[in-house]
């Protein structure tokens, strides 16, 4: 991919993130002003732009709708259709009940109690029990679009009226016969509660509640600076931020504010990209990377969008610091830092306070890099989120005391607030586990876990093929110390030097570190034998993936001989065979070339210490030209060439490689043995024992 293709492509996702971002940010158009009750003023003088109501606080009016609730009269409505066919009901009855011996008397006197309780008015039970259980003493009657309020107690229900017209029967009517009237056959409801017009008219009234108190003039003088705000310049303040924030919500202002908020976010976003593009252009320019910090941006940024435009729960619950701890685990801390500034000033865009909130979490990040400047254990993690608690409860503390001087103003909610903060950071090590699985990252820990010589693979390693282990220990030596002199990953580099070669456990016999004398090539042609070698190559990636290494580790293996040639056959092919034409491929290693620092200095490590075993004489010359004649082979037959190593750098690897080869293969102290007197002296030297002199503890 050019540099030029790359490029386009890295702003086309950045700009993507931005218009994600800024399609989510809240519309409305931000107050410019921070104010509390009974604090000081901190701007200059605000005056009204232009006529505002002064609005009622929420609980006021809350308040009032509750009056009304309490006060409200329902509505009940009178229907005489069922009264006026009880009554020819009794019409009908009452020549009958003459008949049958009823005195005129008792029926006249039926005829008035009917008539006096219809127009007293008669309610059913539940409607009664109904308006007693809400303590409505006093209704409201709707009477041919004419409404009276009247006292519940005032009216009758069916068995209340029979009762009070037999109680109440003068004494010269007979009771019996009365009841045997039956009048309560006569008597029914017709005054019925009305729910439909009770809540249109209830709606109505708390719909009418004024949501002003007062107005302020175009021009008139709200607040100055250092003036205390008390109850009146609150509401007047709060107020001028609800009209604010309400003239927001026209199309075209809605427009305009959107393409400010894009304009910026991309601003923002385009200066991380810039700055990546400069001094990491590594990790922008490789796509996987950069879709990596994009989301994590682009995460914590709809989290913080979604919590405040829906008041989900407050902003500082929200682990930030995870992102620092997620980007400094797979690739460095000023990655990590940059990537968390950014992400800081774009939510604090939205933020109640925004200088407290970038100040809180720009100061807890720096924290995070330096509590995670060498990673490798998981109980880190651990120690790092109680290092962001205690960052964000002693700098949220200072920051009060120093604004307020008060340590009764400290909300004690927030300490709360950091504990939960606290309890999701912890969950970072469950998250980096998920992130190496879906991203194919590898993380320092996961490297330090793979490096242990327990390992499955190693430990077969070490009992199959003991001289390829050892091989892998000193070359690990090398490549690790190599690439901490020119900025490479040396816990990845000693992690996959160990692997390199594991491929030679199928043959180990057939290379030389774990030959005992017989060397089985002698009996095999050359492009045979080339082919057992090259085999160690593709056989080490084969058990790599059964055994779940992660890739990052596989190119190792596959990389540490790039696509060069068995030398030793390859050489010995030609010598023998001058004028028969050569199978290059049967002689060349699969590939591909290391691609990175660290596969390249694994390739230049693994040559040099193999091929020092070979020299007779371990002198600085010799072994000067050895790693210069090997390294340079390497670069000439271009196995290098996409490896992001300068010529320093190689100068650098060199001069490492000669001093630890130095260290490695240091001449041994000559012993004396023990003489009889009566015999010479004689020396022997023993190359491989321990010593105790104190001139080689330096090693």
């Amino acid at each position: 991919m050019t540099t030029k293709k790359s490029t386009v492509i890295s702003a086309l996702y950045i700009l993507i993130t931005a218009s994600i971002i800024a399609l989510f940010f809240p519309r409305e158009g931000k107050f410019r002003y921070q104010f509390n009750e009974g604090k000081p003023w901190k701007y200059d003088l605000l005056t009204a732009p232009s006529d505002f109501p002064i609005y009622k606080e929420a609980a006021e009016i809350e308040a009032a709708k509750d009056s009304i609730r309490k006060k409200f009269e329902p509505y009940f409505r009178f229907n005489a259709d069922e009264e006026k066919v009880k009554l020819k009901n009794w019409s009908n009855r009452k020549p009958v009940l003459q008949e049958a011996g009823i005195p005129q008397t008792i029926l006249r006197y039926i005829d008035n109690s009917l008539y006096h309780a219809y127009k007293t008015g008669i309610i059913s039970s539940s409607d009664f029990e109904l308006m007693n259980k809400e303590n409505r003493m006093r209704i409201t009657v709707l009477t041919n679009s004419v409404a009276e309020v009247q006292t519940l107690t005032d009216f009758y229900s069916v068995k209340s009226a029979y009762e009070e017209i037999i109680n109440n029967a003068p004494e010269n009517i007979d009771k019996n016969l009365l009841k045997e009237c039956n009048i309560n056959e006569y008597m029914t409801e017709n005054i019925f509660y009305d729910p439909e017009t009770s809540n249109k008219i209830l709606e109505d009234q708390i719909q009418n509640i004024p949501l002003s108190s007062g107005m302020v003039q175009a021009g008139e003088r709200i607040v100055d600076r250092g003036e205390v705000i008390d109850k009146h310049i609150y509401n007047a303040l709060r107020s001028l931020k609800i009209v604010h924030e309400t003239k927001s919500g026209g199309t075209q202002r809605q427009n305009i504010i959107l393409i400010g908020q894009f304009v910026l976010i991309f601003g923002i976003m385009a200066c991380f990209g810039l700055h990546m593009a400069t001094f990491n252009p590594r990790i922008y320019f490789k796509r996987k990377n950069l879709i990596f910090i994009l989301l994590c941006i682009l995460g914590a940024c709809l989290l913080t969008e979604i919590c405040i435009k829906y008041s989900l729960f407050n902003i500082y619950i929200i682990p930030f610091a995870i992102i620092p701890i997620v980007i400094r685990t797979f690739f460095d801390s000023h990655t990590a830092l940059f990537t968390h500034l950014i992400t800081v000033i774009i939510c604090s865009l939205i933020a109640l306070f925004p200088f407290e909130f970038l100040l809180l979490q720009i100061l807890t990040c720096i924290v995070v890099i330096f509590s995670l400047k060498e990673l490798s254990q998981r109980s880190q993690l651990i120690k790092c989120s109680l290092f962001v608690f205690l960052s964000y409860t002693i700098f949220y503390l200072s920051l009060i005391s120093y604004q307020e001087g008060d340590f009764s103003k400290i909300n004690w909610d927030m300490i709360l607030y950091f504990s939960i903060n606290f309890i999701l950071l912890m969950f970072s090590y469950v998250l980096i586990y998920v992130l190496e699985k879906v991203f194919g990252y590898l993380s320092p820990i996961t490297l330090v876990e793979l490096s242990n010589m327990n390992n499955p693979l190693l430990k077969k390693l070490s009992e199959t093929a003991p001289g390829t282990f050892q091989h892998t220990l000193q070359v690990s030596i090398l490549a690790s110390k190599a690439g901490e002199k020119v900025g490479a990953d040396t816990q990845l580099i000693r992690t996959g030097t160990l692997y390199h070669d594991i491929g030679k456990m199928n043959n180990p016999a057939f290379f030389t570190e774990n030959q005992k004398g017989f060397n089985p090539h002698e009996k095999l042609p050359f492009e045979q034998s080339a082919q057992i070698i090259i085999s160690h190559v593709t056989d080490g990636v084969k058990m790599a993936e059964k055994a779940g290494i992660p890739k990052a580790i596989i190119n190792f293996i596959s990389t540490h001989h790039g696509k060069g040639k068995t030398k030793f056959f390859y050489n010995s092919f030609r010598n023998a065979y001058p004028d028969k034409p050569v199978n290059e491929e049967a002689f060349t290693y699969p590939g591909p070339n290391p691609f990175s620092k660290e596969t390249g200095i694994l390739m230049m490590a693994d040559s040099v210490e193999a091929a020092s075993r070979s020299l007779k004489d371990y002198t600085d010359e010799s072994i000067k030209n050895l790693i210069d004649k090997i390294i340079d082979s390497q670069i000439a037959d271009g196995l290098m060439k996409n490896v992001p190593l300068t010529f320093k750098d190689i100068e650098v690897i060199k001069s490492v490689f000669l001093e630890r080869l130095k260290t490695m293969y240091h001449t041994r102290v000559s012993y004396p043995d023990l003489k009889n007197q009566d015999e010479p002296q004689k020396e022997t030297v023993h190359e491989d024992a321990i010593t105790a002199d104190p001139r080689h503890n330096a090693e």
